[in-house]
């Protein structure tokens, strides 16, 4: 009898299916001859069915931050990927462009922590998961498998989902939006207008004000910069360790937060978001692209394009 996943409830009820993310003005052709055949189904993300189109979306983010902005709400955006799949299955695989946990040991020891940021998220944040048909397939026994011990396909969504589901967590039209909608929101003029004005805390390893300056300017946006150091390593693990003197650091007049922390961004966004009432989204790649240091993340990302007239 085929195992049902949590992904198998999700679609059944018809809550959930998988469609292309297109969103107005995105250009993601020249990210996709770059990768070429490792792009493949990474358009088609999971949407709700009362989200009709990436637009929509990108929309519903905007609604969300801006409505918290003004009410003074908590409100963590959290983004999860192979790093975090991996993290979550308790593998050392999630160790790939920044180190993310010391070892095996470490991980399980931070997992408690994790799941309690996890359950936050479920009643006032947002998910946004990387689930794509390419990374949703059941491993299947390769035919020497007996040899190589590996089994053939793609499943780190899957399991995460069912990560989920184990804690009791569940995603919603509420608390789900898609992976590349934090890039599309975070890189539009949308967001930096949003932000004119406002002070916008950095939570990052690296900053270069006039970077920033520069990339909010092209809308005529203005934020009041505050760049709060952190470490570029196993924030993962080491967050506890850290967390007060951090959160001490962070302004109290602060009204909305970048946080660039890895695998850790989850609890760090958690635990701004709550002390300070305010926005705090997992901005990952974009800070590198805010700070001119695009290459950090080993080039371009879908969904952070524009096209050029």
């Amino acid at each position: 009898m085929a195992k049902t996943y949590y992904l198998d409830y999700l679609q059944k009820s018809e809550e959930f299916s998988f469609k292309q993310l297109i969103v107005k003005d995105i250009d993601n052709e020249p990210v996709k001859k770059y990768h070429r055949s490792k792009m493949k189904d990474v358009e088609y993300c999971l949407f709700h069915r009362e989200a009709l189109s990436g637009d929509v979306y990108l929309k519903i983010l905007n609604d969300y931050i801006s409505a918290n902005l003004k009410s003074k709400t908590a409100a963590p955006v959290v983004r999860f990927a192979d790093g975090e799949y991996a993290f979550y299955a308790e593998s050392l695989q999630c160790n790939g462009l920044y180190q993310q946990a010391e070892s095996v040991e470490a991980i399980r020891k931070a997992m408690q922590s994790h799941v309690k940021a996890l359950k936050q998220l479920e009643i006032n944040g947002r998910y946004a998961p990387l689930i794509y048909p390419g990374n949703v397939r059941p491993k299947k026994k390769h035919l020497f498998s007996f040899l190589f011990k590996k089994k053939e396909g793609d499943d780190s969504a899957l399991m995460f989902l069912e990560f989920l589901r184990k804690h009791k967590i569940n995603l919603t039209r509420e608390n789900y939006l898609p992976f590349f909608v934090v890039y599309a929101y975070l890189t539009s003029e949308i967001f930096s207008k949003l932000v004119d004005g406002k002070k916008l805390c950095v939570v990052a390893s690296e900053f270069n004000i006039e970077a920033f300056k520069g990339w909010f300017n092209r809308f005529s946006s203005r934020p009041e910069f505050v760049f709060v150091e952190i470490p570029d390593r196993y924030m993962a693990t080491q967050w506890g360790r850290i967390k007060e003197n951090v959160l001490e650091e962070v302004p109290p007049d602060t009204d909305l937060c970048l946080i660039g922390a890895g695998i850790g961004a989850l609890l760090v966004c958690v635990d701004v978001a709550n002390e300070y009432k305010i926005p705090a989204i997992d901005a990952g790649h974009v800070l590198n692209m805010m700070n001119g240091r695009e290459d950090k993340s080993g080039g371009a990302r879908l969904y952070t394009i524009r096209e050029t007239s």
